[in-house]
């Protein structure tokens, strides 16, 4: 089973298909609202703008799992990410990315190792999984590295081809 057969909702709590992304490569983010990382949306905003033509998407999924830095309703999270940083790209429902509440997404995704050989549970919020075109998960990147870091981008352009 692929990322793309999972259900989950979008931030407005409709069910969002997965499936929509079939073919396309997508960036998978836990974000967070009142982060110090934070500003890695304006980041991940630019790469989803300037990848999309070319069948990717980032997907940023909001957690309040790390210091309570997602506290916001669906409303305040939209609202915030698009005054503040212009954010385009999809956004799913507010999910668990650890524990036994671990959204099966983040199910499917935590066992891919990082470029240190990490696996398992979610450090922190902006953890990046890098999902190919066919569902599979290709790359795992730390909440520190930023969304254009030359290892994101390769790793981008690379399931894009």
């Amino acid at each position: 089973m692929s990322i793309y057969d999972l259900p989950i909702a979008d931030l407005q709590g409709k069910p969002l298909d997965l499936g929509q992304f079939s073919g396309t490569a997508a960036l998978v983010v836990n974000v967070a609202s009142k982060c110090g990382l934070t500003p890695q949306y304006a980041v991940l905003e630019e790469l989803h703008e300037r990848y999309a033509g070319r069948g990717f998407t980032v997907l940023g999924v909001p957690c309040n799992q790390f210091g309570g830095q997602e506290p916001g309703s669906s409303e305040e999270i939209a609202e915030f990410c698009s005054a503040t940083y212009g954010v385009t790209f999809p956004m799913t429902e507010k999910v668990e990315v650890n524990g036994d509440g671990r959204h099966p997404l983040y199910q499917q995704l935590v066992d891919e190792p990082d470029a240190d050989g990490y696996t398992g549970d979610i450090r922190w919020n902006f953890e990046k999984f890098l999902v190919g075109p066919d569902g599979t998960v290709r790359a795992r990147f730390g909440p520190r590295t930023a969304p254009d870091d030359p290892t994101v981008v390769e790793a981008i352009e690379a399931a894009l081809r």
